[in-house]
Order: C-alpha cells, then sequence, then structure tokens
C-alpha cells in the first residue's frame, strides 16, 4: 500500500490523516510534499480555520522507515540529506502556517513522528498512547526539529533523558510537563481535537495568527524585540475589522462572528 496523506474537512477543520498503516504511518517525502502542499492550500481558503493532524488506524506515526533508512546507507549522503530537508520543510511549513495545528495522538508517536507532533501548536493524545524519541535505539540522532522543542521547553536533564536514552514516555508525564495539552480516553483523541479546533474557529483568525507568530518570534529573542513584536501586531489587530466585530459583541453581551 503507499503511503499518503488524505485531507478531508470537518465543518472549519482540514483534518489530514497520515496512512502508511502497512508500516504504522511510517512517513516519507511523498507525505512531506503532500503536508506542505495542503497547508499551502489551507492557507488560502477562508473556509479553513485550523488543521487536526491524525494517523489512520491504531498508530499515529512510527516516524522514518528503517527499510527505507538502510537502503539510503547503500546511496550518497546527499540523498538522505535531501529527505531531511523535505521533512524539516513540511515542519517549517506547519510552524509559519498562521492557522492553528492540532495533534491527535493514538497509539504511538515515536521518532520523526514524536517530531511531527511537537510541531503542532497542541497536542492532544489518548491516554494509552506512547511518545518515544527512539533514535539512539538504533544509533541515530534527532530530526525534525524534536531536539529544538524539547530544548525549548524542557529542563536539559529531562530533554536529555528522553533523547539519549530512547524509552517510552506516557502521556500523562508528557502532559504533566505541559508537553501534551489534553488527555482523552482511548479512541477518543480526534473528537476531542476536532472540539478543540471548533472553539478555535469561534475566534478572530487574525488574532491566533498574531499568537502563533509572537510565540514562535519569542523562544530566543530579548524582551526589547519582543515588545516591539507585540505593539506591532496589537496595533495592527485593533485596526482589522475583527476588533471592532469582537469589542461590540463583548459590550453587548453577545457572541461574536468573526470575518
Amino acid at each position: 500500500m503507499t503511503a499518503e496523506l488524505k485531507s478531508t474537512t470537518e465543518g472549519s477543520t482540514m483534518v489530514l490523516t497520515l496512512s502508511n498503516p502497512s508500516q504504522r504511518n511510517a512517513l516519507g517525502p511523498e507525505m512531506y510534499a503532500a503536508g506542505i502542499e495542503a497547508l499551502n492550500g489551507a492557507e488560502s481558503s477562508d473556509e479553513v480555520r485550523s488543521v487536526v493532524l491524525v494517523g489512520e488506524g491504531a498508530w499515529f506515526c512510527a516516524g522514518g522507515s528503517l527499510q527505507r533508512l538502510l537502503g539510503n546507507r547503500e546511496r550518497e549522503p546527499a540523498v538522505q540529506a535531501e529527505s531531511i530537508e523535505a521533512l524539516h520543510n513540511w515542519i517549517d511549513s506547519i510552524r509559519t502556517f498562521p492557522k492553528p495545528v492540532i495533534a491527535a495522538v493514538e497509539g504511538a508517536a515515536a521518532g520523526a513522528g514524536f517530531s511531527l507532533a511537537m510541531a503542532c501548536d497542541l497536542i492532544v493524545s489518548a491516554r494509552d498512547a506512547v511518545f518515544a524519541a527512539s533514535y539512539s535505539n538504533v544509533a541515530l540522532s534527532p530530526d525534525g526539529g524534536l531536539s529544538w522543542h524539547l530544548a525549548q521547553m524542557l529542563p536539559r536533564q529531562l530533554a536529555s533523558e528522553w533523547l539519549m536514552l530512547g524509552g517510552r514516555i506516557e502521556p500523562a508525564r508528557l502532559h504533566t510537563v505541559g508537553v501534551v495539552n489534553e488527555l482523552t480516553e482511548p479512541g477518543q483523541a480526534l473528537s476531542a481535537a476536532l472540539a478543540i479546533a471548533k472553539r478555535l474557529g469561534e475566534r478572530a483568525p487574525n488574532s491566533l495568527a498574531s499568537i502563533k507568530e509572537l510565540l514562535s518570534e519569542g523562544r530566543g529573542g530579548t524582551l526589547s524585540a519582543q515588545l516591539s513584536q507585540e505593539r506591532d501586531h496589537f496595533v495592527r489587530n485593533l485596526h482589522h475589522p475583527n476588533a471592532g466585530i469582537g469589542i461590540n459583541a463583548f459590550l453587548a453581551k453577545e457572541k461574536p462572528r468573526y470575518e
């Protein structure tokens, strides 16, 4: 069965399904390209307010295909470098996409699957799911931005533990340290993610885009630079039509309907 990325819609939410069930939804170049294309289309669509990323069947994503990696060992290093660049382009497109992206994790998110979930703005996970930064188990090192995200979010000792030992990480522990936003019963991660997406869809898209951009810019920047960015975003959003809608609705104790 060919690996693919399936796209459906639920209200104002685009649902992207990693579909490679025979290999536990292992990633590959065709998925990277499809992911970028889907986000480009969603960005230009006023009908799409958010994106949910989910795996087909029992797994979220097992990461990269070890069989493909073994094959690439027999080829020039540039072949694997090109493949990783394609993955990284997809990761970067998720982070720069101006709308919320939510990961709905069932089963397991391992290796680059963990990286993919970490690139999302929010993570919803079934209580019985498993996360694993399993690179060191096969003498490899992280890709997909996982080392950056963990280094930004966690104490160095904890990030070192997860990356160096490559063990299973329970969702409850990730929830405790703030990596997972919501825990659900098994089989309910997608419905919970869609419920969050519906709530996000009721908020002004320009406001959410600014928040996402500010959070990205705030990592590693100075307070002075961030204050300037906050000023510019605030003024721009205040003069957007949605601010008038939101403020007037709040004062009238009505529910706003944003453009």
